[in-house]
């Protein structure tokens, strides 16, 4: 790091905390204010499922697509899903073509873990011929601009396509054979996570961070929170630490912010219900 960076830095940081003191924070939000989250769903016509998230100047957008494949050895009669995430340098100037990056790879990682551990899809009803044949889902996501906050928005992005996406009807002949039927019908969704990173900055802690914020933040945990308000999953990123209280703290922030952003996408994209019975 260069030394007009560090000095940018530090002064970022100054102006941050001395805004968090005062529990406002530079773009004026409060310490538990989202920005404003928009969602569009069944963008993409050759996808089983599409959704484009904003949350801020953040947006992402995630296709899944559906195919037939083998089940993992361990788990001969469950579907398998799988999460790619593509940072393209035109989402920001950090990101770099080629091979995924580390932090391609936490995300894709972090946006599986809590889709699975929530068990959002029933893997168990995509399975065709035990142990030869099962639907694969893949989700891909590509970041199409990066203002702070990927984590939320890559996830919510991935559930709403989920919920969007649709597969094709079909029978199995007693030889194992698919023969598919022209109605289609929706993946086996039985829970919405909602993913929630808390940071800390100072002796602060904030949600939904902003760019700037994402600089200067000390450490974070990222918390997928299931429809019943349980705790799926925890990822913590960064070398700062979290006392006992603060992480009780963060899991309460967590659980009252998915309940509330769950609550509002929800209202906002009742059109992907249509047809789903």
């Amino acid at each position: 790091m260069s030394d007009s960076y560090k000095i940018v830095a530090k002064i970022t940081k100054k102006q941050i905390a001395d805004n968090l003191l005062k529990n406002t924070r530079i773009d004026g939000r409060g310490l538990l204010d989202y920005r404003e989250i928009t969602t569009e769903i069944g963008l993409l016509e050759k996808a089983s499922g599409s959704a484009l998230v904003s949350i801020g100047k953040t947006k992402v957008l995630a296709g899944v697509k559906v195919e037939m494949g083998e089940p993992y050895p361990d788990k001969p009669d469950a579907g398998v899903l799988t999460v790619n995430v593509e940072l393209t340098p035109l989402a920001s100037p950090s990101f770099e073509p080629g091979p995924p990056s580390e932090d391609a790879i936490e995300l894709a990682r972090v946006v599986d873990r809590g889709i699975r551990e929530s068990k959002a899809v029933d893997l168990n009803k995509l399975c065709i011929v035990p142990g030869k044949k099962v639907f694969v889902v893949f989700v891909d996501l590509n970041v199409l601009n990066h203002s702070g906050n990927l984590f939320d928005t890559s996830a919510l992005a991935s559930i709403l396509a989920l919920m969007n996406a649709k597969t094709r009807e079909y029978t199995v002949s007693k030889g194992g054979q698919l023969k598919y039927k022209k109605s289609t019908t929706h993946l086996p969704i039985q829970n919405f996570p909602v993913e929630v990173t808390v940071a800390k900055i100072g002796e602060k802690m904030v949600v939904d961070v902003s760019l700037e914020e994402e600089a200067v933040i000390d450490a974070q945990l990222t918390i997928a929170v299931g429809k019943d308000n349980e705790i799926c999953a925890i990822q913590k990123s960064l070398i700062g630490t979290f006392s006992q209280d603060e992480v009780h703290q963060a899991l309460q922030i967590a659980t009252d912010k998915a309940k509330e952003i769950r609550e509002k996408v929800l209202r906002g994209v009742e059109g992907w219900l249509e047809g789903k019975e």
